[in-house]
């Protein structure tokens, strides 16, 4: 039996999605339009499907990763590799008007369910497709993954100090703001494109060209006066000392971003500095000294003294937390951007919340993300088959 997914009352309300991608990407795409109202309906094969379910820390069923990505979606098998499935499929995209795929280019022609096939039978279905390199160029058919596609763009290069080299961001960039970010904004795009045209159209989205499109500012300093930005050298990377992580005395961390020069003022008379405060660009060797005296003073405390220090000075300075202490800071509370369900099988469920806020559509508490498959023969039924016409489906293994 599956459970009835309960209809979310948001801004997305009454469109339809089928979700073919796994693992990261397009699932947490899927995840920030499911949590707005869209109904995405997960499309996996029948043996394995989503292997996200299997990665990380299993619970009792699913992963804390799966579980984290696929709230408020119905899941169906079907096997796109038979006549049957893809007579399904075509069936479903009447009304899932909107798919998303992350296969390798070429990977959904061959299976018969590429763009000139899919509109043939609907012409105003939409269809993102989102992969590393895109659907043309050089890089189409080669395979990366997040470390490689910040490191073909760039940002690798950026990220780190001098002293070290490169250091692997501890979120996936390419992967969420390269890729599934980029792709739910081209999907609403099309949408509202169609609803005022009537046409659907092919989305080529690529987690290289994102990442690309996240260097907007180094980009157009370099472009402008051809000088390459080094790591640690940026305005905004470690140059100044009114932007900087400093040590603390018991080897935490505090963040201190005064870039504006009221900040920085605030935080030399809070610190008893003012002889720093017309030196905040300073270059030469008294930059690096200034570093120095600063990083020296913030090792004269601890991290929770630094905090109540800072608590009444307007200075952009805040700790460096870990996610036991983000999870019980006030501001992500009060926001609701922890949030907790009972799932059917996983027992008591604390994620992420939805960082979109809508005053008409207040994020309310999630559907379990399904297991797999659970909503096929409800699906089914909702588009016309009949008892007989599944049972058949069954027989050739097209569900």
């Amino acid at each position: 039996m599956s459970s009835k997914i309960k209809p979310i009352n948001g801004p997305l309300a009454g469109f339809k999605m089928l979700d073919l991608s796994r693992l990261l990407p397009g699932p947490y795409c899927s995840l920030l339009l499911a949590d707005l109202g869209m109904e995405v309906l997960k499309i996996e094969d029948p043996e394995q499907g989503d292997y996200m379910r299997l990665m990380g820390p299993i619970r009792k069923k699913d992963s804390a990763y799966f579980l984290s990505l696929n709230r408020n979606k119905k899941s169906m098998v079907l096997n796109l590799k038979v006549k049957e499935g893809k007579e399904i499929f075509y069936q479903l995209i009447n009304t899932y008007d909107i798919i998303l795929e992350g296969f390798r280019p070429g990977v959904i022609d061959r299976l018969g369910i590429g763009y000139e096939e899919l509109k043939k039978r609907n012409p105003e279905v939409i269809l993102c497709s989102l992969s590393g390199y895109g659907q043309d160029g050089p890089y189409r058919d080669r395979s990366g993954h997040d470390i490689n596609y910040i490191g073909l763009g760039g940002v690798l290069e950026l990220t780190g100090t001098k002293e070290i080299g490169p250091i692997i961001p501890g979120v996936q960039i390419a992967d969420i703001g390269g890729g599934a970010l980029m792709a739910a904004i081209a999907i609403l795009s099309a949408v509202i494109h169609r609803q005022k045209t009537h046409q659907g159209q092919h989305l080529d989205i690529a987690m290289h060209d994102g990442v690309l499109s996240w260097l907007s500012i180094h980009a157009g300093k370099y472009l402008a006066d051809q000088i390459v930005p080094q790591r640690g050298e940026m305005h905004l990377s470690g140059r100044y000392a009114c932007y900087q992580v400093y040590p603390t005395k018991d080897e935490r961390y505090m963040s201190l971003g005064a870039l504006e020069p009221k900040f920085w003022q605030n935080f030399c008379e809070a610190i008893g500095k003012k002889d720093l405060i017309s030196k905040q660009f300073i270059e030469g060797e008294e930059r690096i000294r200034i570093i120095h005296e600063i990083r020296d003073l913030f090792r004269t405390k601890t991290l929770t003294e630094w905090v109540d220090f800072f608590k009444e000075v307007d200075a952009c300075c805040e700790p460096v937390l870990t996610l036991d202490e983000v999870f019980k800071h006030p501001q992500v509370l009060h926001r609701g951007m922890l949030i907790e369900y009972e799932h059917p099988t996983e027992g008591q469920v604390q994620q992420v919340g939805n960082p979109i806020k809508c005053s008409l559509f207040p994020f309310k508490s999630p559907t379990p993300s399904p297991k797999q498959g659970e909503h096929t023969l409800e699906v089914l039924k909702e588009i016309g088959y009949s008892d007989r016409e599944i049972q058949r489906f069954k027989e050739v293994k097209a569900i």
